[in-house]
Order: structure tokens, then sequence, then C-alpha cells
């Protein structure tokens, strides 16, 4: 028997930070984000000491691909967690509570290794498409149902990129916690910022006030930074003005920060000049599309 999985990695357009349980069970947290066409795949073959394909657990081959590097700030790792979990539970026909399930199970997982982070990774890898996610004690998934043109729109306008430098979100994720707990004012400020900016482009995207999107992907990007101190850095900043100078109107550090890829917005027209402008400079661009369909699983 094999079984192969494919899970979506996502682009998190705001609030971000606010989907971890120190601040979501509390206060609340609210997420939109996007899986996008990139994706881990896993491959599962169930075999007996023979050699021979069997539905059953005698022998078992686990293999994983991803074209894209650790620590891009994708969401990458839970992807990767949602697939090698789809393949283990792949008698249970994949349906949308059955991908809520799986994206539930995978955070488990990594709150027991020990892994600091939320869940918004998980459930856009799961579910897939454009959705506002609320995070408290329990979980409430949105998808935001935009029209072609909306969507389209929005890609034409968006440009991702990988820095180049890979980085390790617990860090990052330690600092910042640290200072929620002490009750650092500017921590606070920052993680309660992040959550209303996702509110209101909820709001923005489903009446199409595209600019408005785009202007708050740039003050999610303000508030991230408040934080605390690494999740920018030098590298970071430079290709924000080299992106800017090009066309860039507003971007932001994708996942924590301190690395990984960055996402700008900018006019259509102006997309390519910053492509190109970020290419020059050492950055990787991401071309991508939207995608909707979450994990997908076959049996053969």
């Amino acid at each position: 028997m094999i079984i192969t999985s494919r899970v979506p990695v996502r682009i998190d357009f705001a609030g971000a930070w606010t989907d971890v349980k120190f601040f979501a069970e509390g206060a609340g947290g609210a997420v939109v984000n996007a899986s996008i066409d990139k994706y881990v795949e896993g491959r599962m073959e169930v075999h007996d000491q023979a050699g021979e394909m069997r539905d059953n657990m005698d022998g078992i081959n686990v293999s994983y691909h991803c074209s894209l590097p650790a620590g891009s700030g994708l969401g990458t790792s839970s992807a990767l967690n949602v697939c090698w979990l789809s393949l283990v539970q792949s008698q249970i026909h994949p349906s949308m509570d059955y991908k809520e399930r799986i994206a539930e199970l995978a955070y488990d997982l990594e709150e027991i290794l020990g892994i600091i982070g939320g869940k918004q990774d998980q459930y856009a890898s799961a579910v897939g498409g454009i959705n506002y996610i609320r995070f408290g004690k329990n979980v409430s998934l949105e998808p935001l149902h935009l029209s072609s043109e909306t969507v389209e729109s929005m890609e034409s306008r968006l440009t991702l990129c990988y820095t180049g430098r890979s980085r390790l979100s617990s860090n990052i994720h330690e600092k910042v916690w640290n200072a929620f707990r002490k009750g650092n004012s500017a921590t606070l400020n920052a993680l309660y910022s992040l959550r209303e900016v996702a509110i209101r482009m909820k709001s923005a995207l489903l009446e199409e006030r595209i600019e408005e999107f785009g202007v708050l992907i740039g003050e999610s990007w303000r508030h991230q930074k408040a934080l605390d101190e690494s999740v920018t850095n030098s590298q970071i900043e430079r290709l924000f003005e080299i992106a800017k100078t090009a066309g860039g109107i507003h971007g932001k550090a994708c996942g924590a920060g301190g690395g990984g890829c960055l996402l700008f917005y900018s006019d259509p027209n102006k997309k390519k000049t910053v492509e190109q402008a970020l290419n020059a400079a050492g950055a990787r661009v991401i071309p991508f599309r939207f995608e909707f369909n979450g994990l997908s699983l076959s049996v053969d």
C-alpha cells in the first residue's frame, strides 16, 4: 500500500503571534493567512518483511520532500507535521472535520516536543485557502470567500522572497514571551495591535479594499517589530529599502521574522521591478499562487 500526502505552506498577512496560547487563551487572538502552492509532500509505503506491499504495518518506509528551506517563516515545519500525521491517520476520510483534527494533533505534537508557537500554521496547511482564524480556548476558522478578481488582484501585487538566512523561531518566541510574562508594555501593546490589524484586514478583504489590505500589511510589520528587536536585522532592513526604492509600498516579514521570507506589496506595474531588485540584491524571489485545497491524501 502506498499513501501520499501533499500539504501547502502559508503566508501570514496579519495577527501572527496572537495565535500563541500565552496570549490567545486570555485575550483571544486573530489571524488572516493564506495557503500557497508550495508544498511539503510525503509518501509512506507499507509492506511485509518479504518486501511485498500489504495492508498491514509490518514494515513502513516514509519519505518527505519540500522545495522550501527550513526556517523560511512559511510554517514549513508545521506543514511537515501535518503531512506526517495525515499519513499515519490515512484510513480516515479527509473531510473538513478530519483536517481540523489533524491540525490540532500537529499542534499537540509540537507542544509535547517543547516547541513554542501558535496554531495558525497547522490550520492553514491542513484546511487551505484564505482564512480569518480566531484563537482562544478553541479555534474558530472562517474561510474568506473572495471573488476571483480580488484573489487575482492580491496575487498581482504581492512579492514573496527568501532572504537567504533561515532562523530558529523558538529563539525569538522565547524573548517575546519572556517580555510578555513580565508585563512589558511595548510587547503587550504590540500584540493587541497585531490582533486589531487582523480584524480590520478581514473586513478590508471582504469589502475588496485592496489598497487598505496593503496598508495593513505595513501596519502589521510595524507592530511586529515592536515585539522585540530580534524580529528584524540589518539585512532585512536593507531588503526593505531596496524593495521600497524599486516601488514596493508595504511589506512584512513572514512568521516570527528575524530572517526567512519577506512579503512585499506594490502596484501591479511595479511588481516585476521589485522582484528584479530583490533578486539582484541576493534574495530569492518565490513566485506563488494561492491554493484552496489544503491537505490532500491519496491511497494506492
